[in-house]
C-alpha cells in the first residue's frame, strides 16, 4: 500500500548550544536583540519533513512514495534514497536552486531556534499529483513545502479522492483564516504539535471541538506526554514512551506522523496508530539527526508489544 508524502526535502545543518537560550536573552531587549551562541557540536544532515517522514515509514515496512523538489546540490539525497530503496521519481529537480536548507541549534532544554532557506521548495508546485496516476495511493500527507505547493496538492488530493493528512508545520503562521479554513474541510486528518494547534484555532478562528467536527481526527502531539487524538466525542490519550536516551528531538514529530500514517494505512484503529507514532518518536530521540536509527520493522514491533502490551499487524 503505497503513502504519498508531499513535503519538504532538506538538508540539516544542526549544532547544540549547551546552555539556555533563556539565559542568553535579556527579555527586555527583545526589540533590540544582537546575541550569538556558541556551538560547539555542529553536523549536517539529511532533513526535511517528507525525507524525514519516508525514512520512519520505511523502517515499518511501509512504502513512501516523496513528491517534493530538491535543487541542485541534490545529488547526494538522490543517492541515499536510492541505498533505503525509496522512489525517487517524483522528486523534481530545480537546476537554478540550492535543496532547502534548515540551520537549527538547540539547547540544553530541548528548546530550538531554526533560521530556514526554502530554494527549490519554493517551487514544489511544478509536481503535479495527476502525474501519479497508477500509483495506488492510499493515504497522503500534505506536510510543510512550499506554500502554493501546499495548497495544490490538497485540492488535487481532495478532487481525485485521495484522503490526506494536513500538518502544516512551520508554514501554518503563513496561510490566512480562510486558507487555514479549506485545508481543514478537505482533510481527512489534521496533526499539528500543542503550540501549532493553539495557533491554529487562533487563526482559523474554529475551536479543537469546530476542527474536529470537520475531520475525522484532530491529532495534537505533546512531546514527552504522547498525544491528544480529538475523534468525534472522544478524546484519546496517546502516553508518551520514555526514550532510552535523549539525543535530539529534530524530526521526532516526522517520526510520530510515519507512525500514525503505517496504522492508518494497515487497517489499525486511532489508539494503535497514535501508540505507534508516539514509539517512534520516542525512538527517533534517542539518535542524532532525523535519519540516523536504523531499527528493523520486526524490531520495532518488538518494541511496541513491550510497551504496551500487544502486537500490532504487520
Amino acid at each position: 500500500m503505497t503513502s504519498l508524502i508531499c513535503g519538504s526535502m532538506a538538508y540539516d545543518t544542526l549544532m547544540s548550544f549547551p546552555d539556555r537560550f533563556s539565559e542568553s536573552i535579556l527579555a527586555d531587549q527583545l526589540h533590540n536583540i544582537n546575541v550569538c551562541f556558541l556551538v560547539p557540536e555542529m553536523r549536517r544532515e539529511f532533513g526535511g519533513c517528507a525525507g524525514n517522514i519516508a525514512y520512519n515509514l520505511k523502517l515499518l515496512g511501509g512504502n513512501p512514495l516523496i513528491m517534493a523538489t530538491i535543487g541542485m546540490d541534490g545529488g547526494p539525497y538522490l543517492e541515499r534514497l536510492a541505498e533505503l530503496n525509496i522512489s525517487r521519481r517524483h522528486i523534481r529537480t530545480i537546476k537554478n536552486a540550492y535543496t532547502a536548507q534548515a540551520f537549527i541549534t538547540t539547547d540544553r532544554n530541548n528548546n530550538q531556534i531554526t533560521a530556514f532557506h526554502p530554494g527549490a521548495m519554493a517551487l514544489a508546485h511544478e509536481n503535479h499529483i495527476e502525474n501519479l496516476a497508477g500509483e495506488n495511493i492510499r493515504l497522503a500527507i500534505v506536510a510543510p513545502d512550499g506554500k502554493e505547493g501546499m495548497i495544490q496538492n490538497a485540492n488535487d488530493c481532495a478532487r481525485l479522492g485521495i484522503p490526506f493528512i494536513f500538518d502544516p508545520g512551520q508554514q501554518l503562521p503563513t496561510f490566512s483564516r480562510n486558507e487555514l479554513r479549506h485545508f481543514i474541510e478537505l482533510a481527512s486528518y489534521v496533526a499539528v504539535n500543542e503550540y501549532e494547534s493553539e495557533m491554529l484555532s487562533q487563526q482559523s478562528g474554529w475551536s479543537t471541538a469546530e476542527i474536529t467536527s470537520r475531520v475525522d481526527a484532530f491529532i495534537v502531539t505533546c512531546a514527552e506526554r504522547g498525544a491528544v487524538i480529538h475523534q468525534g466525542n472522544e478524546h484519546l490519550m496517546i502516553p508518551g514512551v520514555k526514550a532510552e536516551r535523549e539525543a535530539d528531538p529534530t524530526g521526532c514529530g516526522d517520526a510520530f506522523r510515519a507512525g500514525l500514517i503505517y496504522g492508518l494505512t494497515h487497517g489499525m484503529d486511532m489508539m494503535t496508530s497514535g501508540r505507534l507514532g508516539s514509539l517512534m518518536g520516542a525512538i527517533k530521540i534517542g539518535y542524532a539527526g532525523p535519519q540516523n536509527h536504523k531499527l528493523t520493522a520486526a524490531e520495532i514491533a518488538d518494541r511496541f508489544e513491550k510497551e504496551f502490551g500487544y502486537r500490532y499487524q504487520q
